[in-house]
C-alpha cells in the first residue's frame, strides 16, 4: 500500500474490525451467552472508536484542513456522511445489545445485517475521504497547520491513548505501524500501548482470538 497518513491509518482499523465482526457474527454459536458478551464488549470498542475519530475530525481536523485550502462544501458533505454513519451505528448498538441479552440464533442474523449495513455505510465514506484527503495529509503533513491539529489529537487521557494505540495496532500491517510511529515515536507507542492499553487485551482482544 506504500506511504499513508495516521487517518488512513486509523481507517484501515475501522475496516479490519468490521471484517472480523462480520466472521464472527456468520459464525455465532446460538445460545452461547458467554460469546455474545465478548462480541458486544468487542463491538463497544469499535463504537467508542468510530464516534471519538469522528467527532474529532468535525472539531479539529475540518478546522486544520480548511486552513491549508479544503473546501468547506467538501468537508460539510463529508459530515453528512458521518450523520448517515451515526444513523447505521445507533441501529448496530441496538441489535449487539439485544444479542448480548439472548444469545439467540435470530438476534445474531439481526446483528450481522445491522454490521453489514454499517461496513456498507463505512466504507463508502471512509473510500471518499480518503480520496479527497489523504492527498492533502501526505502533502501539507509538515504544515503548521496540521503539526498544531496533531497536537490537539494527541491531548488525550493516557487510558485513552493506551487503548486506541492497543487496538489500532491489533494485527496491524506494516504501512499502518509506520504510520503510526512516523507521528510518535515508536518507543513511546510501545510503552503508552504495553502500559495503559491492557484492558483492551483483556476485554476485547480475545474476541478477534476466538
Amino acid at each position: 500500500m506504500g506511504e499513508m497518513s495516521m487517518n488512513r491509518a486509523i481507517h484501515a482499523g475501522f475496516r479490519r474490525d468490521l471484517d472480523r465482526l462480520d466472521a464472527a457474527l456468520s459464525a455465532f454459536p446460538a445460545g452461547n451467552q458467554v460469546r455474545a458478551t465478548q462480541l458486544d464488549r468487542a463491538w463497544a470498542n469499535l463504537d467508542d472508536q468510530f464516534t471519538y475519530h469522528h467527532h474529532g475530525e468535525h472539531e479539529i481536523a475540518w478546522p486544520a484542513l480548511r486552513a491549508v485550502g479544503v473546501s468547506a462544501d467538501l468537508l460539510a458533505e463529508l459530515d453528512g456522511e458521518h450523520a448517515a454513519l451515526e444513523t447505521a451505528l445507533v441501529d448496530v448498538r441496538a441489535a449487539m445489545a439485544e444479542l448480548a441479552r439472548t444469545a439467540l440464533a435470530d438476534d445474531a442474523k439481526a446483528a450481522l445485517a445491522a454490521v453489514e449495513r454499517l461496513r456498507e455505510v463505512a466504507v463508502t465514506h471512509l473510500d471518499h475521504e480518503e480520496a479527497e484527503l489523504e492527498p492533502v495529509f501526505l502533502a501539507k503533513r509538515d504544515s503548521p497547520e496540521l503539526k498544531a491539529m496533531g497536537k490537539q489529537f494527541a491531548k488525550v487521557s493516557p487510558a485513552r491513548a493506551g487503548r486506541y494505540f492497543a487496538w489500532l495496532l491489533d494485527g496491524a500491517d506494516d504501512d499502518v505501524r509506520a504510520a503510526v510511529t512516523h507521528q510518535i515515536p515508536g518507543p513511546v507507542v510501545s510503552v503508552v500501548s504495553g502500559v495503559f492499553g491492557r484492558s483492551y487485551r483483556r476485554d476485547v482482544a480475545p474476541a478477534w482470538e476466538s
